[in-house]
């Protein structure tokens, strides 16, 4: 086997930008383009292959410990490791795939939008056209990655195969293994007049409107998946998927527990005391509430059917309502004097020490999860 250093005409010391302008030199020489007979195309696969190691660090120095005829630096017979003997038989990482050159097309990348809503979008579910900045398929070359009229041609190395043979020195004596072509990069083939457009990748990137359905149900975190609707893969390949994350913006009338909505209404003494019927805004429009007599502070009045439709099923849940009583601060003799003839008339209890209680909001929440 000929020396790597002789073929390419450098010395063993050579730095790598040496060994670069060599390879350089000699390519433009005996590149089948320019000089077209068999001698030269064989000198050529001879002088990239030499090319091939040298440029690499790792090879070179495999390769040096290789020609010594003890192996220096503990690496037997030209082996770094079990990293290098798994190679050697079973060719280098990111090779030709079982003999078969790569693919051009592959799959497109998944992509993340956020999306936010309102409230009011989750109870029944909204429409979105989503502007997404992503890779989408290159029109004039549809995917093909060559300028229109032209096409790729086989690689001339490898005739095709994505890969090229190389001989190391083992334990067992000298091995072929394949590595993957340094012309085409392990396509088998390679494109002499790329597309202006894209720039030989087949996708460029774009802003496009993806139309959305949010179902109704959604809260904040949850992601969606649309199957296809991300980037474009290189060569024109299959899209990748896009997900959306939701977050819903807070109310401020309303909360969410659940598949029901929870929200809370002040009443005055009056109405508490002798009942009444009053029209409340629910999201999706007014809805009659009837507040009976005698009503309690933190009672749980609820609507059915005027909460939220769930991500899984029809059945919408309810609406809650919890009871703040208001009592009045300011109140001029008249009022006063009435409230005192109210108190004698009926008799109230003086006020004593009942069941402890975390107050009025921890009442209301346990009694919104359980009423």
């Amino acid at each position: 086997m000929a020396d790597h250093y002789e073929v390419l005409g450098v010395s063993r010391d050579a730095s790598v930008d040496e060994i670069k302008k060599a390879y350089r030199r000699l390519a433009r020489e005996l590149h089948p383009d320019v000089n077209p007979g068999e001698e030269a195309s064989e000198r050529f696969k001879e002088v990239t292959h030499a090319y091939d190691v040298l440029s690499d660090p790792k090879q070179r120095e495999r390769y040096d410990l290789g020609d010594s005829p003890f192996g220096g630096g503990g690496a037997a017979g030209g082996f770094g490791g079990f990293g290098d003997i798994f190679e050697t038989f079973f060719g280098a990482a990111g090779g030709g795939r079982g003999g078969r050159p790569r693919s051009r097309r592959e799959r497109g990348q998944d992509a993340l939008v956020r999306v936010t809503l309102d409230l009011g979008d989750v109870v029944f579910g909204v429409h979105r056209d989503l502007e997404v900045d992503t890779a989408v398929l290159c029109e004039t070359c549809q995917g093909s990655c060559c300028q229109p009229g032209t096409s790729p041609v086989t690689c001339e190395i490898c005739h095709g195969s994505g890969q090229i043979q190389r001989q190391v020195r083992s334990l067992l004596g000298n091995v072929m293994t394949n590595v993957p072509c340094n012309v085409c990069q392990g396509y088998g083939t390679t494109i002499p007049y790329p597309c202006a457009t894209c720039q030989g990748q087949g996708r460029v990137r774009a802003r496009r409107t993806v139309s959305l359905d949010m179902p109704a149900g959604v809260e904040t975190g949850l992601r969606l998946q649309m199957p296809g609707s991300g980037e474009v893969g290189p060569g024109g390949g299959a899209n990748g998927d896009l997900y959306i994350e939701v977050n819903v913006n807070p109310h401020p009338i309303f909360s969410r527990d659940g598949d029901d909505l929870l929200a809370t209404i002040d009443v005055s003494m009056p109405d508490a005391i002798l009942g009444t019927t009053t029209t409340i805004e629910s999201l999706d429009g007014p809805v009659e509430l009837e507040l009976r007599p005698g009503v309690q502070a933190g009672d749980i009045l609820t609507i059915k059917g005027r909460g939220i439709t769930p991500l899984r099923g029809s059945q919408r849940g309810d609406l809650k309502v919890g009871v703040h009583v208001v009592t009045p601060t300011r109140l001029d003799g008249k009022e006063r004097a009435m409230i005192e003839e109210f108190a004698k008339r009926t008799k109230a209890p003086e006020p004593k020490l009942a069941e402890f209680h975390q107050g009025l909001f921890s009442k209301l929440r346990d009694r919104f999860r359980n009423g």
